[in-house]
């Protein structure tokens, strides 16, 4: 699969390149320019990838884990002999700071060989079962089986690495799978399927299919031979779709307004602006754990705000191919509008806007406010761009109290030295993790990782997501051995 700028490439089925149908252009977030035309498929494709992957289920059922291992293993490297491949198609089509594209390659090879460690120690255990009278003899085993065939999901803003994470732990644990990418990233998906074909993975336990939204919701909902879906994207398409899929299991890595806490004893307030910045504004603040929300000690709150205002005017902004590029475009013009509009909603409702914020086409400058309230889209909502509202507290449960007076709860961040209000945050704060001494955006990938309330169900992270991608089976021996 050989993709050359503003030419079409096909979605991925069985181990070929299907060409013929209907193409979409994908365009440049930076200048809109042709990165090149994908074959959309069809229902009708998706049912013939359900099919073989069906069909496959037994074989790779069967494959030895040495074999998955070895698999995993291949993927990983070939990812670093094309990294410069990935990094172009990255920052090409998502518009990703080449900086920031070069560690999500890294990423994504840590993601297979963790799975490829993990392939091999998926195991089981045995049970002595002769507890009471005229059991004698009786013992079990219960070990893991692949659920069957997985549908991944992705969203654009890690088109490498969240991929990864669907596909690397369902090779590992056996499950044939087919992966739907964003629309506005299918390139580095297809790029990625070509490697697992290539390093041994049977090529009917694989699709990469480029679908519409309606047929993707057919697939997930109504395909009863899909037996796990994992989504990651919006809160209200992840909920509406689990809504609707039944019996089947379901994964759901979603949205977020994380939130920072700065304490006051916190030694270092030039450090903890500087990885603040940098957590809220790179790749645009497009990422579920971007810092949305800090709440700092009113004692070093005015402080703490101009440093992040420096902070933030440092940051290398524009072209996402220049090596130095932090804050580069967002996806397109349309979430650019709609960051500028939430922003000045907030000003207009009593908000100040202390530094950024303007627009020049899908790129918005690095917006720092304060004043806002409950009730304000930049506090309520998952702005995904580049937008931080920082707030003072009086007393630290009044800081607790802010973080979780939000319908998201997926990481939160805390920066103090008191080793009482590390467990109390950690008894008290409604998120999936809590990051002491960083921000929120932390995150080393074999790590479980997901959210509660809108922010999902379930875990990603790689032993985490094998279990989801599993099923225990007990086996029942009487009189033997």
């Amino acid at each position: 699969m050989k993709m050359r700028p503003g030419s079409q490439t096909g979605f991925l089925l069985c181990g070929k390149e299907w060409i013929d149908g209907e193409a979409l252009e994908v365009r440049s977030p930076w200048d809109q320019g042709l990165v090149g035309r994908v074959t959309i498929a069809t229902r009708a494709d998706a049912r013939n990838a359900v099919n073989h992957a069906a069909a496959s289920l037994r074989r790779t059922r069967a494959l030895p884990r040495w074999k998955r291992r070895e698999i995993l293993e291949a993927v990983a490297a070939a990812l670093l002999d094309q990294k410069d491949r990935f990094l172009q198609l990255m920052v090409a089509e998502a518009g990703k700071p080449l900086r920031l594209a070069r560690l999500e390659v890294d990423r994504a090879v840590l993601t297979f060989k963790t799975a490829a460690e993990e392939a091999v120690r998926l195991g089981g255990e045995t049970i002595p079962l002769d507890l009471t009278q005229g059991n004698e003899g009786r013992w079990g085993v219960v070990q893991r089986f692949p659920v069957g065939p997985v549908l991944g999901i992705t969203p654009f803003n890690f088109p490498l690495n969240l991929a990864a994470h669907k596909v690397a732990p369902a090779i590992a644990a056996g499950c044939p799978f087919i992966l739907k990418p964003a629309p506005q990233t299918p390139f580095t998906a297809l790029a990625l399927g070509e490697l697992i074909v290539k390093a041994g993975w049977p090529e009917d336990a694989l699709a990469v299919l480029t679908l519409s939204n309606d047929d993707t919701a057919w697939l997930a909902e109504k395909e009863d031979r899909v037996k796990m879906v994992s989504f990651t994207g919006s809160a209200k398409v992840g909920w509406e779709l689990k809504a609707h899929c039944g019996r089947k299991r379901v994964v759901l890595e979603l949205g977020g307004n994380a939130a920072l806490i700065v304490h006051g004893d916190w030694p270092n307030l030039d450090e903890a602006a500087a990885r603040t910045a940098h957590a809220a504004f790179a790749y645009a603040g497009q990422s579920c754990i971007s810092v949305q929300r800090v709440f700092v000690d009113r004692a070093v709150f005015q402080t703490f705000v101009w440093k992040v205002v420096d902070c933030a005017a440092k940051l290398p902004t524009g072209n996402p191919a220049g090596e130095a590029t932090e804050v580069g475009p967002l996806i397109s013009r349309s979430d650019a509008e709609r960051v500028e509009a939430w922003i000045a909603e907030a000003v207009d409702a009593g908000a100040k806007l202390v530094s950024g914020g303007e627009r020049t086409g899908s790129l918005i400058a690095p917006a720092i406010l304060t004043g806002t309230k409950p009730g304000m889209k930049v506090r309520d909502e998952e702005v995904f761009g580049p937008v931080v509202c920082i707030e003072p507290y009086e007393d630290f449960e009044q800081a607790l109290a802010e973080v979780n007076h939000s319908k998201y709860g997926l990481q939160a961040g805390l920066l103090t030295r008191d080793a009482g209000r590390i467990l109390t945050a950690y008894r008290e704060l409604e998120v999936g993790a809590l990051i002491v001494g960083d921000t929120p955006a932390w995150r080393v990938d074999p790590m479980p990782y997901g959210g509660v309330k809108d922010s999902g169900l379930g875990r990603e992270g790689l032993c985490w997501a094998i279990e989801e991608m599993t099923e225990l089976r007990m086996l029942v021996m009487n009189g033997i051995g």
